[in-house]
C-alpha cells in the first residue's frame, strides 16, 4: 500500500535519490500522548505509531520488496515476538547449526531476524539472501503491497489482551528507566491502552486484521495464540516447521530435534544467556535497548498480579466487544 502524500519509488527518475525521511508529513498527522514523557503517538491508516517506526513503515510501503520465499513473523508488541523469532530461526537454521553453535546463543533473537520497518526501510537491501525470516509489527492493512503480491508466508502470533498490556507496560517502564525518565503510572497507561492508544494499536484491530486474513488465506497465513503455543510448544514447533516449508523428518523427531529446539528457545534458557542479560540490541544507535528488557516473565496469567479485578473486567468487556462475532476469543485463558 502506497503512503498518501509521499511519492513512491516509481515517481523518481533513475538518477534521483528516494526521500530520506517522512517526518514532515508525520508532523501533520493527528497525535496523542504516548506511553512516555517525551514522545507522542501519531495516527496513520487507523493505527497509532511512534514517529521513528512510522517513518520506517511509510518507507517500507514505498520501497520494501518482498520475495515469494520470505516468511514474515508478525505481531503486536509484547505478544510473543521474541520467542517466535527464536523458534522460527532455530527451525530454519537447524541444519546449519546445532544447540551449541546457534547464533541464538550469542545474539538476541531480534538481531537474528531483521525488522522490516527498521532494518529494511528506505530502500535498504541489507538482508541475508539465505535467510527467509523477516519480522514486523505493521498492521495487515498497512503491509507493503509487495508482501501480498509476492505470495510470501505470514506467521502471526497474538496474546490475551490483559497479559499483552501488562507486558507492554513493564517493557515501556524499563525503557524509561534506562533513559533516566519518569515512567507513566499503570493507571495512566491503562487508560491509553483501553482507548487503543498504544504502539501499533488498537491491539484488537491489529489482531482482527490478521485473523480475518488467515481465514481467507490459510495456506499463506498461520495464526497462532501465545497461550496455545506455550501450553503445547512441541506440537506448534512441528506445525510451524511444516508451514514454513521445512518439516521435521521422522528421523529428526526420533532423535529429539523438536525437543532440543523447544528447550533452547524456552524463556528460561534464553533469558539466562549472558548475551540476554548484559548485551544490547542496536548498540551505538539512538534506539539501542538492553537485551534484558525483552525478557520479563513470559507467563500466562501474569496480569492477575498487576491489574485490579475492575481493570481486568473492563479489558475483557472491550475485547469481547471489539472481536464481536469474529470467531476469535482472546479472553478465556
Amino acid at each position: 500500500m502506497e503512503s498518501p502524500f509521499v511519492p513512491s519509488k516509481n515517481h523518481f527518475a533513475a538518477n534521483e535519490e528516494p526521500p530520506k525521511s517522512y517526518r514532515e508529513f508525520i508532523s501533520t498527522l493527528p497525535r496523542t500522548k504516548g506511553w512516555n514523557a517525551e514522545d507522542d503517538l501519531y495516527h496513520y491508516q487507523g493505527f497509532w505509531f511512534h514517529p521513528t517506526f512510522l517513518d520506517g513503515i511509510m518507507s517500507a510501503q514505498d520501497y520494501f520488496k518482498a520475495q515469494p520465499s520470505d516468511i514474515l513473523i508478525c505481531s503486536t508488541p509484547r505478544s510473543g515476538t521474541t520467542w517466535l523469532k527464536a523458534l522460527a530461526f532455530a527451525i530454519v537454521t537447524r541444519n546449519s547449526f546445532d544447540d551449541s553453535t546457534s547464533p541464538l546463543l550469542s545474539k538476541v533473537p531480534h538481531d537474528c531476524v531483521p525488522f522490516v520497518e527498521m532494518d529494511l526501510s528506505h530502500g535498504s537491501s541489507a538482508r541475508d539472501p539465505e535467510m527467509p525470516l523477516l519480522a514486523t509489527h505493521i498492521p495487515f492493512s498497512s503491509l507493503p503491497k509487495s508482501v501480498l503480491e509476492s505470495g510470501c508466508r505470514i506467521v502471526y502470533i497474538c496474546r490475551n489482551s490483559k497479559d499483552a498490556f501488562v507486558s507492554m507496560f513493564h517493557f515501556a517502564r524499563r525503557l524509561e528507566i534506562q533513559r533516566n525518565l519518569e515512567p507513566l503510572s499503570l493507571e495512566e497507561v491503562f487508560e491509553l491502552f483501553c482507548e487503543g492508544k498504544c504502539h501499533y494499536g488498537p491491539q484488537w484491530d491489529h489482531v482482527l486484521g490478521y485473523w480475518r486474513a488467515s481465514l481467507e488465506r490459510p495456506e499463506k497465513i498461520l495464526f497462532l495464540k501465545y497461550e496455545e503455543v506455550k501450553e503445547d510448544t512441541g506440537v506448534y514447533v512441528k506445525k510451524l516447521a511444516e508451514f514454513i516449508g521445512c518439516p521435521f523428518s521422522p528421523e529428526e523427531e526420533e532423535t529429539g530435534a523438536v525437543e532440543k529446539i523447544v528447550k533452547m528457545c524456552s524463556f528460561e534458557n534464553l533469558s539466562n544467556l549472558e548475551v540476554n542479560k548484559t548485551g544490547k540490541h542496536r548498540e551505538d544507535t539512538p534506539v539501542s535497548i538492553q537485551n534484558k528488557v525483552f525478557f520479563w516473565k513470559g507467563k500466562i496469567g501474569e496480569w492477575e498480579n498487576h491489574l485490579t479485578p475492575e481493570m481486568a473486567a473492563r479489558l475483557d468487556r472491550i475485547t469481547e466487544q471489539k472481536l464481536g462475532n469474529s470467531g476469535l476469543n482472546l479472553v478465556r485463558h
